[in-house]
């Protein structure tokens, strides 16, 4: 952990302005956590939301459970902190979080819709009529 000296007020607004500017993941980070943000696996929210000025997010990413985590793999680092993230990085995990919450619900509305029965036994081109038998069975 990093320490500020308290009676060095230019040091401690040096840091505190870099807070308020957030940080950039890298790029292996950032994809990670633009899969999770897509599976509605992060939470964000904005570091000073009194602060207009302020225009960085606190960033805390999720680990994959069940199903997903034989497929997602994560870097432990990301998903042992609470990230600050840029306004940028924010603002683009949002959209992919949102876009991924539509895509998920559009499936599950399909879903609720589908009747798996006719699919299965009434099949396209099935209206034609099945094919005489020719053999004489006598």
């Amino acid at each position: 952990m990093k320490s500020i000296k308290v009676t060095d007020v230019s040091s401690l607004k040096n840091e505190l302005n870099k807070y308020k500017k957030g940080k950039k993941l890298d790029i292996r980070y950032f994809n990670q956590a633009a899969r999770l943000a897509w599976l509605g696996k992060i939470t964000m929210s904005p570091l000073d939301a009194e602060d207009e000025t302020c225009q960085s997010w606190l960033l805390h990413v999720q680990p994959p459970e069940g199903f997903m985590a034989h497929f997602i793999t994560v870097d432990e680092d990301l998903i042992n902190e609470i990230h600050v993230l840029d306004a940028e990085q924010g603002k683009y995990l949002i959209e992919i979080m949102r876009s991924g919450l539509a895509a998920r619900a559009a499936e599950l509305e399909l879903l609720n819709r589908r009747d798996f029965y006719f699919d299965k036994f009434f099949k396209a081109g099935a209206d034609t009529a099945p094919p005489e038998d020719t053999s004489s069975g006598n």
